[in-house]
């Protein structure tokens, strides 16, 4: 039987193994290490520019008006700290889609995103907001009605609407309405305007037909709307008032203290009535400078088409019911029928 020979590794072939074997160690290595490095470059310049601010403003919403330029926008984002980089804002906005053509509004931002992700939400108009409806109660006056879109709109600006509404006196028509969080003031009151317009149409013919201006007959329906309830009964009110006015009596009505004294009826006194205010209608003939709050089309309507007659007088009882009177004698009669 013939002897075999075992071959064992030289050591020749065993040093250059292992030269391969530790070659191929240390381009793992160095591979390891630079995707290590690299990924930590990148984390770090994703952090330093891409990532949302620390200062993000969460719970915060974003105006974009219509029109606004990219630079004006990016402007904004940097300064409001929803992104860190307005540049490069810009340039993702530019890759992401057509910058010409971002959607107008506010952008509600409740936590903190990254720049790319508020560049896309820029692009397809993602608002992320929810209209908010609000009622607006007939007869509340301007300040009644900042108070209310005050307590229920987001990012609401005070100040400015005050200033805007300074001349708007019953202007805002009652209703319910929607309105985006963070809208404009100009946005707010261009909605007013559209509620008041779409109302007034329905009676336009019978405003004219009253020969008197909206404005007074604004101001004359705001009286009435405090005065009474019911329509028909706010009607024979509107026929005693414009008769009064015709003959040149006072109105001397008490709805106009709480707009302009801040206090209900029972807490007007005698200096109160003699006060020379333009408000005072037991001091000043004819209607008083404007509306004392918002009316409802009720009101309106009653203004514009009251009941024709010859009373001169009239009182609520306890009850809420109206007593009319041709004469003071009859008047006083009713106040101690039903009043004393």
């Amino acid at each position: 039987m013939p002897f075999h020979h075992t071959h064992f590794p030289t050591f020749t072939s065993f040093y250059h193994s292992f030269r391969e074997w530790y070659g191929s160690l240390r381009f793992v290595g160095k591979f390891a290490v630079n995707f290590v490095v690299t990924g930590a470059i990148v984390l770090l310049l994703y952090w330093i520019f891409l990532s949302a601010p620390p200062d993000f403003p969460r719970g915060a919403y974003v105006r974009v008006p219509q029109g606004a330029s990219l630079q004006y926008m990016a402007e904004t984002f940097e300064d409001r700290a929803v992104v860190r980089n307005g540049f490069l804002f810009k340039l993702a906005v530019r890759a992401l889609g057509d910058h010409r053509k971002i959607p107008a509004g506010e952008y509600y931002f409740p936590q903190g995103e990254g720049l790319v992700q508020v560049a896309i939400r820029l692009v397809s108009g993602d608002f992320n907001t929810t209209p908010v409806r609000i009622t607006v109660p007939e007869g509340a006056t301007n300040r009644e009605i900042t108070a209310l879109l005050a307590e229920q709109l987001p990012e609401f600006d005070i100040r400015e609407f005050i200033a805007a509404t300074k001349d708007k006196e019953g202007y805002l028509f009652p209703d319910t309405y929607f309105f985006m969080p963070g809208e404009s003031t100009e946005g707010i009151l261009s909605v007013f305007n559209n509620g008041l317009q779409t109302h007034l149409q329905k009676i336009e013919s019978k405003i004219e037909a009253s020969g008197k201006t909206l404005h007074e007959v604004l101001t004359m329906a705001s009286i009435l709307e405090k005065e009474a309830a019911k329509l028909e009964d706010r009607k024979l009110i509107s026929g005693v008032l414009w008769h009064r006015i015709d003959i040149g009596m006072l109105l001397q009505v008490d709805a106009v203290f709480p707009y302009y004294l801040g206090r209900n009826t029972f807490e007007v006194t005698i200096d109160d009535l003699k006060e020379d205010h333009p408000y005072n209608t037991y001091v000043n003939k004819g209607l008083p400078p404007g509306p004392i709050g918002n009316p409802s089309l009720d009101a309106i309507l009653a203004a514009v088409e009251p009941t024709p007659n010859n009373y001169v007088y009239f009182l609520s009882d306890l009850d809420g019911n109206f007593h009319f009177a041709n004469t003071y004698e009859q008047h006083l009669a009713n106040k101690a029928r039903y009043l004393d």
